[in-house]
């Protein structure tokens, strides 16, 4: 869709124009590779669209074909501030991709996947 696209851009004036049109674009429809927009956004690196698709509803968890969540790519790609904004608005972080990797274990810096288990400890209340 046109959000999609706009969010894998980082075109967040466009992304703003869509999602108050009438009626609004979705945040909630998959493209062919089972993708919400917020995917593309986090594997982009964008917090303020990041943050612009939650606060339109957008889910924070959902898994693409490849099992893949919005938290998967942006840790992957070395977003750890959309990672942040992703676990702030309730990312599971314990979701595993179809190769049963957790986000955590994408990580391209050892010390960050190192780190899951003391991230696992803070996040639970």
């Amino acid at each position: 869709t046109a959000l999609h696209f706009v969010a894998s851009k980082k075109n967040l004036d466009v992304a703003r124009l869509l999602l108050s049109a009438k009626p609004p674009a979705s945040t909630q429809v998959r493209d062919k590779r089972g993708q919400y927009p917020i995917h593309r956004a986090a594997a982009a690196g964008s917090v303020p669209m990041v943050r612009l698709l939650l606060q339109n509803k957008s889910p924070v968890s959902p898994t693409d074909v490849e099992g893949f969540t919005p938290l998967h790519h942006a840790i992957a790609e070395g977003h750890g501030d959309v990672a942040v904004v992703l676990l702030e608005h309730g990312a599971d972080f314990t979701l595993k991709n179809c190769d049963g990797e957790t986000a955590l274990e994408l990580a391209p810096d050892k010390e960050v996947r190192m780190a899951g288990p003391v991230i696992g400890q803070r996040i639970k209340c």
